[in-house]
């Protein structure tokens, strides 16, 4: 049986952090489909075609992942339709487990046949987050240590044309 994993997130940027989750889900399954969805809290940078370009550019090396947009619904529905028993998720820190956790249980009374699996993140990579990034690339800062460099390029591209 093939074991796919479902990485949903809404990758506005896709940063480092991201990338090192995604790689290393991609040695667990056999498939990582990652599923680029729009948070209607925050103010987008990137559209989702833009983003799902972004992304497919820095997985390129990665022969078992895929993009997609995905559509309206749960994320634990969207899973089921897509054939991935499990949902793959980047912890940072405490507020990123409590967040997590607090969702993970919820989708398992929803859908018990999908599991959720909390990756740590790498601690080089652990301060790392989309806002932050774009708050110091608005402002100039390096961000190359913190995104792929076609991500970066494209920031910079956004705020200084």
């Amino acid at each position: 049986m093939t074991k796919i994993a479902l990485f949903p997130g809404s990758f506005d940027p896709f940063t480092n952090g991201h990338l090192n989750t995604v790689e290393r889900a991609a040695e667990l399954f056999d498939e990582v489909i990652i599923a680029v969805v729009t948070n209607t809290t925050k103010v987008g940078l990137f559209t989702s075609d833009e983003k799902i370009e972004l992304i497919n550019l820095s997985i390129s090396h990665l022969d078992n992942v895929e993009v997609i947009a995905q559509a309206e619904g749960l994320t634990v529905d969207i899973a089921e339709e897509l054939g991935a028993k499990f949902l793959v998720r980047g912890i940072r820190n405490m507020t990123d487990y409590e967040y997590e956790k607090n969702i993970a249980s919820m989708n398992k009374q929803l859908k018990p046949s999908v599991e959720t699996v909390f990756l740590m993140a790498d601690d080089r990579l652990s301060n790392v987050s989309s806002s932050i990034i774009k708050e110091i690339a608005k402002f100039k800062g390096d961000i190359t240590a913190f995104v792929p460099s076609e991500v970066e390029k494209a920031i910079a591209k956004k705020f200084f044309g």
